[in-house]
């Protein structure tokens, strides 16, 4: 890649994926690779999925992208077919191309809404490649959780615990990234996000909820929030929504709709609402509905958690984790990790070492033999690295 500039952190593996097909992706030698990782975490329905191949190009045949001040049906269809999964009642939806859009502009609604701009969040929260939401040093309240999982009390929440109980009155929105943990994949206990919910809403906040990652059934639910009790006021869609085309979602309830409206909130961007994106987004929905998905997720991926527990042996592997189809495999060290890693992809397997913990998000039309295969790979990989 001479011509491309590396900056995204990560080593190019893999420089000439040319073709795809399902859960599959392969290079110009012709060798495939079980993709684990759904691209970055996209293609929720495998790669070329023949439904929103077919709407991606017959929307592209027609209109891809239009103004401002003209638009499709197609839009208004997506927005309603989004918005009849979550369980936000009478809202509106802004379509965008990346979640990092989709975080920033709820941001932005909050903060005009609010008449201040001071966000509550999770210390280990990736909210976007945005300085907005990666500078934490002012207008931020960071809840350091890292002690909770261990708390006796976790299921409910102390209010007065050290954790929650010095969150200052004047917070304008809880971001709340339900499972991702800036892709550690870690799982916040129910009572303290409640908790915490309780503690804003209380102080005339709102809840904003990045399901960037989590949303799209990726955790065995149409969104990773349902498995916390909570009602958002707003959430933010993007990766799984367009199966690898660019398109996000911005989901707001209708009093906050209306309330934007009244105060003339303004926010433009090129592809903002484009016919081609909400096409997409539309049929990765329907085909979502059509083939059950999300139950799916839940049920393959209890079944897929259950295999992974055999690798843990305490020396190589300490731990194993995962909600819906979303895992965590845990290596003693960094250095294991990463022999892990090469180990499997010389195998063609790709998953996704970060600092040497290995995650997969395989797409959520991947079959049990696959998934088996997969951990009998794992086994292998991890006796090379014993062998070593």
């Amino acid at each position: 890649m001479e011509h491309i500039l590396a900056c995204t952190g990560h080593e190019l593996k893999l420089p000439d994926i040319v073709n795809s097909d399902g859960i599959h992706v392969f290079d110009s030698s012709g060798n495939r690779y079980v993709d684990l990782t759904s691209g970055v975490w996209c293609t929720a329905l495998g790669h070329r999925h023949p439904r929103v191949d077919r709407a991606m190009k017959k929307q592209a045949g027609a209109v891809a992208h239009t103004g401002f001040c003209y638009s499709n049906p197609v839009v208004d269809r997506a927005a309603a077919q989004l918005l009849s999964v979550t369980d936000i009642q009478n809202g509106k939806c802004v379509f965008l191309s990346s979640g990092s859009e989709a975080v920033e502009i709820l941001r932005q609604i909050s903060a005009c809404l609010a008449g201040r701009q001071n966000s509550l969040v999770l210390h280990d929260a990736y909210l976007g490649s945005y300085a907005s939401t990666i500078d934490r040093a002012r207008g931020w309240h960071i809840v350091n959780w890292e002690n909770c999982p261990d708390c006796p009390k976790n299921n409910t929440c102390d209010p007065g615990c050290d954790v929650v109980r010095h969150i200052p009155g004047d917070i304008s929105e809880f971001i709340f990234e339900p499972g991702s943990a800036s892709g550690f994949v870690r799982f916040p206990p129910p009572g303290l996000i409640r908790t915490l919910a309780d503690i804003v809403r209380k102080n005339n906040g709102r809840i904003i909820v990045n399901e960037v990652t989590t949303g799209i059934g990726r955790t065995g639910k149409w969104f990773g929030y349902q498995h916390y009790g909570i009602l958002p006021d707003m959430i933010a869609v993007g990766k799984g929504l367009g199966n690898g085309y660019p398109v996000s979602a911005a989901v707001m309830g209708h009093d906050i709709a209306q309330g934007l409206e009244e105060k003339g909130f303004k926010y433009a961007q090129s592809h903002q609402n484009d016919p081609l994106g909400a096409a997409v987004a539309y049929a990765v929905l329907q085909t979502m509905r059509d083939e059950q998905l999300v139950e799916q997720s839940a049920e393959r991926g209890s079944r897929f958690m259950s295999m992974l527990k055999a690798l843990v042996d305490g020396k190589t592997v300490t731990g194993v984790r995962g909600r819906g189809m979303m895992f965590a495999v845990d290596p003693a060290t960094p250095e294991i990790g990463d022999a892990i890693y090469e180990a499997l992809l010389q195998k063609g397997y790709i998953v996704c070492n970060r600092s040497g913990l290995l995650r997969m998000d395989p797409p959520l039309v991947t079959d049990d033999e696959t998934l088996q295969d997969v951990v009998e790979a794992f086994k292998a990989a991890i006796t090379s690295v014993k062998e070593k």
